[in-house]
């Protein structure tokens, strides 16, 4: 029977790039709207800079995280080529080397042995692929996925400030878009934490503080360049 249990680490690839995606569109389009909007421009000037910046970040996120994943990708493939050519060619060295595999992690040498021949007549460039490199099925890099769900994610995060801002007064849009990111912060911090099996505390600390931070220095030197041109 295949085994069914799932576990937050099962998901490390996809959680991080979604998690990045979305933190990094959120932090980074609000610090551009407010940055702007703290120069005292007019709404459209702020809303220009906020769509590009939205379609500029998960542009570049989407072909950052292709690249990455690809090159780790063509890295698994290597490996697996090289695993194909010594089942072919060794095929007792690599029996061999399973065994010892399973007789260092506490098998008896007779058990590793015959434990190592089962799982070679059933499926030896998996066994191999698991037990020597780790990777499995279901841990193999998928470069379209994590650029999909980087891309993704970041337009869903740059989407909140840019949607805030577009709907609020003049008088209010910078404290309305603050209050609204800092609660979005705050649910991207406790999501990510519970999809990773995480406590919440930390990662929500973490998350809001950082963002906090970055608009705060964004503000200040939109306010100053602001101040200076004019």
């Amino acid at each position: 029977m295949a085994h069914l249990e799932k576990h937050g680490s099962h998901r490390i690839g996809l959680l991080r790039a979604m998690v990045l995606g979305a933190n990094d569109g959120l932090i980074s389009t609000a610090c551009l709207v407010l940055g702007v909007a703290a120069a005292n421009s007019s709404r459209t000037a702020i809303l220009t800079a906020g769509m590009a910046g939205l379609v500029a970040g998960a542009v570049s996120m989407a072909l950052g995280e292709y690249v990455s994943v690809s090159s780790q990708r063509d890295s698994e493939q290597s490996d697996i080529a090289k695993e194909k050519w010594e089942l072919e060619t060794m095929p007792e060295h690599e029996l061999d080397e399973l065994t010892m595999i399973y007789a260092n992690k506490g098998l008896p040498y007779a058990m590793a042995r015959e434990v190592a021949e089962e799982l070679t007549k059933n499926n030896a460039l998996e066994t191999h692929l698991a037990e020597e490199l780790g990777i499995s099925s279901t841990s193999r890099a998928n470069p379209l996925e994590a650029a999909l769900g980087s891309a993704s994610a970041f337009t869903a995060g740059a989407a909140i400030p840019l949607i805030t801002i577009a709907s609020s007064s003049a008088s209010s849009r910078m404290e309305a878009t603050l209050a609204i990111v800092t609660v979005a912060l705050a649910g991207l911090g406790f999501a990510s934490a519970q999809f990773g099996k995480a406590k919440p505390g930390r990662a929500m600390f973490r998350v809001i503080f950082g963002g906090l931070a970055a608009m705060a220095i964004t503000m200040a030197v939109g306010d100053l360049f602001g101040s200076a041109i004019n």
